[in-house]
């Protein structure tokens, strides 16, 4: 391969990856820009519709965000809906549903009573369902006589917002209107795997299994393996990762909408909920479980050997671990969740949790899901000894820097761009379009600081 010289190299292209390309484009004045992706399409693993819950986490169901976290994810999820205003071809990967968040049994409904009142300076355009509501949105869910005791039900929910989107789709758009500015040159490359990066006198040589790129600066923004090719260049060894597999199970019921259940504040995965399927019209998905997989790929060979790269076992990381599997609630969780993968169980074990939101389920309604769910990259803080919760930049000034994003990373995918975009031209000397883009992605409104 001849020299191929770039003033940006992304590493991924899944939605992180193409949002900062996307984002590079149309907001600085960087006039080289490479995405590398080592599969032969875009959003080819976590960001592919089949790998996740579709959701766009605006901070509105989600129970485990304070206020001051939803009111900061609302901002930056809606940066989402505004590109859709932007380029109105995107909208077909944008879905409006009914969407709430459910509390069952008196603990859950004062909860959700209280929460609802505290966050409806945020959340405006959401309402209180009592049961009679929750049946005109979801009969199956309103169910109370097939309840335990007649439990009583409530939920925060609303009708007309966009709360689906097909990430891979997204991530494909955000690639073409990339590449329709002429000023700046976009190259794609597709089916190189990134062996390695190396430091050179004018920036970076990043080694691919067809030759080798060069680039004044990079961004890795490959899920798990931003890791890994961060601690071959010797950082973010302060690091470890556990990925975490999500199951889902299909039922033959079409849900009108998505309903998420109460989030236990002790669990750092997500709480049960159902879905529509955007990749599979017609059918709805219950789930995620949560398994630790010893790879870093789901549905794919190999990365085995990555995976123990990656993790680095040691005290630090026992430690965590540990720490983690002596709380009672979450080491039953952690069980509960593997024996969910064991046929001939996995069913019967899930319907008893399934029936919180659909109480008349039976477990032969119940279709494993083959082939459906991803993998988090669960970052583990070796100096603390403990799970990180939400997104981790590894950045080391000096032009290089790595992106880890489990959920909700991809309805975070533009803040986390723009984050990127300003680390990568302050070290180039080029320029961010603040104005630009607090005009077009923030409705004229100044990026909080805390996002």
């Amino acid at each position: 391969m001849s020299r191929q010289t770039y003033e940006v190299i992304i590493v991924g292209g899944g939605i992180s990856g193409t949002a900062l390309m996307y984002t590079l484009a149309r907001y600085t004045d960087v006039k080289s820009i490479a995405l590398i992706e080592k599969y032969d399409g875009i959003a080819a693993l976590n960001s592919n519709s089949r790998a996740n819950s579709q959701t766009l986490h605006c901070g509105d169901i989600e129970t485990n965000y304070t206020l001051e976290k939803a009111a900061r994810v609302k901002q930056i999820a809606h940066m989402i809906l505004r590109y859709g205003e932007l380029v109105p071809e995107a909208r077909r990967h944008m879905s409006v549903y009914p969407k709430m968040v459910l509390g069952v049994g008196e603990a859950e409904v004062d909860q959700i009573a209280r929460r609802h009142a505290e966050f409806s300076a945020v959340f405006p355009y959401m309402e209180l369902w009592d049961e009679r509501r929750i049946a005109t949105v979801e009969p199956d869910v309103a169910l109370v006589d097939g309840r335990p005791r007649r439990e009583p039900i409530l939920a925060s929910g609303t009708l007309n917002e966009v709360c689906a989107i097909d990430y891979g789709g997204l991530s494909a758009s955000f690639v073409e209107q990339a590449r329709r500015r002429p000023e700046v040159r976009t190259d794609l490359f597709l089916n190189n795997r990134v062996l390695g990066i190396t430091a050179a006198d004018d920036g970076y040589g990043v080694r691919t299994d067809n030759g080798i790129f060069h680039a004044r600066s990079v961004a890795v923004c490959a899920g798990a393996h931003s890791l890994l090719l961060a601690h071959g260049m010797g950082h973010g060894l302060d690091y470890g990762l556990l990925p975490v597999a999500g199951s889902f199970y299909y039922i033959p019921r079409e849900m009108r909408g998505k309903v998420y259940t109460v989030q236990n504040p002790k669990l750092p995965f997500a709480a049960l909920h159902a879905d529509p399927d955007l990749a599979v019209p017609g059918r709805t998905r219950l789930g995620p479980t949560a398994l630790v997989l010893p790879k870093l790929e789901r549905y794919r060979k190999g990365t085995y050997l990555d995976f123990l790269r990656v993790l680095k076992p040691d005290r630090a990381v026992a430690a965590a671990l540990w720490d983690l599997f002596r709380d009672g609630d979450i080491r039953n969780y952690i069980i509960r969740n593997m024996l969910f993968e064991v046929p001939g169980l996995r069913r019967r074990l899930f319907a008893e949790d399934a029936r919180k939101i659909i109480p008349s389920l039976r477990e032969g309604e119940l279709e494993y899901a083959h082939g459906i769910g991803g993998l988090r990259p669960q970052v583990i803080d070796r100096t603390r000894r403990r799970l990180m919760l939400g997104e981790a930049v590894i950045n080391p000034g000096n032009g290089v820097l790595f992106s880890i994003t489990p959920s909700p990373g991809a309805t975070t995918c533009l803040g986390n761009a723009r984050q990127n975009a300003e680390a990568l031209v302050r070290h180039l000397g080029r320029r961010f379009d603040e104005d630009r883009h607090n005009r077009e992605l923030l409705g004229g409104r100044e990026l909080s600081a805390a996002a």
